[in-house]
This record gives C-alpha cells, structure tokens and sequence, in this order.
C-alpha cells in the first residue's frame, strides 16, 4: 500500500492536534483490514507447519498477498489514512514475507539461499533506520518500488506454495512463481538500495547543517 508522506498533509487539516500531520485515529476501515491481516500470519504458520492443510494454508496466504493493497486502496478511498495505519501495514508485509520465507524454507518449498538473500535486505535496512533514529531522523516515506516488490513477491510465494502441493500444477505455477520470486528479489534488493540512498542524502544534510 503506498502511503501519502507524513509531510504531505498540513498538520491544521487533520484537525486531532498531531504535529506530524498524519490524523492519529484508531478504528478505521483500513486499519481493521490490517489487522485481520496481521491475524493471518499465525493463522498460516499453524495450517502449514502444525495442521498440514496445505490447500487452506495456500488460501490463506494467497488472500494476505493479495489484499496487500486493499487497505491503502480503502485508506485513501474512505481517505482514512492514519499514523497507526502507516505502522501497520509494512509491519504485516514484513511479518508475512518473514513468517512465509521461514515456513517455506522449513519444508523445503523454497531454498534457504533464497531465504537469506530476502531476510539480509531487511537486516541492512534495519541498520539503516538506527542509524537514522541516531541522526534524529524517522524512517523515510515508503517507496513505490519497495511496495511493488512486497506485492510480488506475496503474489510468488502462494503460487510456489501452489506447485508444491498441487502436483499436477508443478510445471507451469512452479515456472511463473519463480519468475515473480527472482522478480521480487530484484526489485526488493533495488527498493534497498533507493532506501540507503535516501538515508544517506539525509545524514549529509543533517551534517551539512
């Protein structure tokens, strides 16, 4: 879901006091969907690892996937963007690339080399947002580009989920979830690197100040 910077509405608009600008309402459309989302984390892991109803589980996790977008299409639609809703959502895109790289990797669905190739991008950006609190700075505006790597690779992982439990489909969706897996991975590394840069552009500034 891609988000309106915090900066981008004057903070007299929101009319909740919030100096950030961004209205800090709780019980909104967008951010219950996030939290329905949030729910199918552990939902999933205890189909897939626990129950093994790999046809649900792959219900499940292609539903997450999907409605990755739904709550910033509703957020803005209803416009109901919040702060808490800004927190939330790539909270759940991470806890699902997490908890579905792990489960998939667990049973041999996915390579551990791809799992570590995802999971050290996230611990560089990890780095990166310290070292960003350190100079006084909040985590910078989502980018397009990292929401487009998220989404496809919650479209990938179902559809690999897919070829593993379906034998009959092993040939074709085993093929295109890969291409959107490496895709994903591409993109997700990319998004990275914009991350860094900005991060980077930031500290000058603030050295330069």
């Amino acid at each position: 879901m891609t988000r309106r910077p915090a900066w981008a509405v004057p903070a007299r608009l929101t009319g909740d006091g919030d100096t950030t600008g961004t209205p800090r309402r709780v019980l909104t459309v967008p951010n219950l969907i996030s939290f329905v989302r949030l729910l199918g984390v552990p939902l999933f892991l205890y189909l897939f690892l626990v129950l093994r109803a790999d046809a649900a589980a792959v219900a499940v996790l292609a539903v997450g996937g999907l409605s990755d977008w739904v709550d910033g299409y509703v957020a803005r639609r209803l416009r109901q963007v919040s702060r808490l809703g800004e927190l939330l959502d790539p909270v759940a895109d991470r806890l699902y690339i997490l908890a579905t790289l792990v489960a998939l990797s667990a049973r041999e669905v996915v390579p551990w080399q791809f799992t570590v190739a995802l999971l050290a991008r996230d611990l560089v950006l990890s780095l990166n947002l310290a070292v960003l609190r350190r100079f006084g700075h909040r985590p910078p505006p989502v980018h397009y580009l990292g929401k487009t790597a998220t989404f496809v690779l919650l479209v990938a992982f179902p559809v690999l989920l897919l070829a593993h439990v379906a034998p009959g489909s092993t040939a074709v969706a085993g093929a295109i979830g890969w291409a959107l897996a490496w895709w994903g991975l591409g993109l997700y590394w990319l998004a990275g690197v914009l991350y860094l840069m900005q991060a980077a552009r930031l500290i000058r500034q603030a050295g330069a100040g």
